[in-house]
């Protein structure tokens, strides 16, 4: 089947430097809900790939996102959040990007061109087979990407990716693709808006998908994350309240900054 990246399609709005605000608006509003739909009829194509990571995870393995440009931040992003949502080791999922962590504020010049480092970078992560990577990629063709995952291939380490075209390069190499065809960009080109949204919106469900495999989520709280601020702490506390009955808010946070998190302080008193 051929490649036609899409992502590079014109966009289907024109003289958009004419627009009024509410016009521009409008306009970006209507792309966006294009968004959550393609990413629905790619739902198949995303349970395979967290299956396959949860396996992984579960038995010890790391997630590993690999991107460059806007996909490379998403990834770090993503991975960033997981240890104070859910407690887990900054080891258990970890964002690299191209150009490394300068690249995360400042665009770095030819390093999503760069056909060695993915590599690199995993292999100084000490990669091996019991991981998994996934590499994201809006266009499908960031040789960063591409030969960081024939060299996962090529060790038997276990592969996933995320791209915004159909067949392609990327999706050709990964065990496990997902392919979200969101169509053109309001301003062509600029795969940090729909393509951007899509891959968030996938990642999002691969971590949290992972994390309540993992055990990390209690009914639906999140009950091991960190308590790094007044805010977590206070919503602990009525977690805490609401699990064990209790009435007065400062008992519950005794027992909450005692035992370090939600699920323990429950624990100390339900075992």
């Amino acid at each position: 089947m051929s490649f036609k990246k899409i992502t590079e399609s014109n966009s289907l709005y024109n003289n958009i430097e004419a627009m009024s605000v509410s016009t521009i608006l409008s306009a970006i509003n209507n792309e966006d809900k294009k968004v959550a739909i393609a990413v629905e009829s790619v739902l198949p194509q995303i349970e395979s790939l967290i299956n396959a990571a949860v396996e992984k995870v579960v038995s010890g393995g790391r997630l590993f996102y690999i991107g460059a440009g806007t996909s490379g931040r998403l990834g770090v992003l993503d991975a960033s959040e997981c240890p104070p949502t859910f407690g887990v080791s900054a080891d258990t999922i970890k964002g690299i990007i191209a150009g490394g962590d300068i690249a995360l504020r400042t665009a770095v010049e030819f390093a999503e061109d760069n056909e060695h480092k993915g590599w690199e970078d995993l292999q100084s992560e000490n990669i091996n087979s019991k991981d998994f990577v996934i590499g994201i990629s809006a266009g499908g063709t960031a040789a960063y990407i591409i030969n960081a995952l024939k060299s996962c291939v090529q060790n038997n380490i276990s592969t996933g990716s995320i791209s915004c075209n159909p067949n392609s390069p990327v999706s050709k190499i990964a065990d496990f693709p997902v392919e979200i065809i969101v169509g053109p960009e309001f301003i062509t080109g600029s795969t940090r808006m729909k393509a951007g949204t899509a891959q968030k919106l996938v990642l999002n469900m691969i971590s949290t998908a992972v994390m309540i495999k993992l055990g990390r989520v209690d009914d639906n709280k999140m009950v091991n994350m960190q308590l790094t601020n007044e805010k977590l702490i206070n919503r602990g506390v009525k977690m805490v309240m609401d699990s064990l009955n209790i009435v007065e808010p400062e008992i519950a946070k005794a027992l909450l900054l005692k035992h370090g998190s939600v699920k323990k302080a429950i624990q100390s008193i339900k075992s």
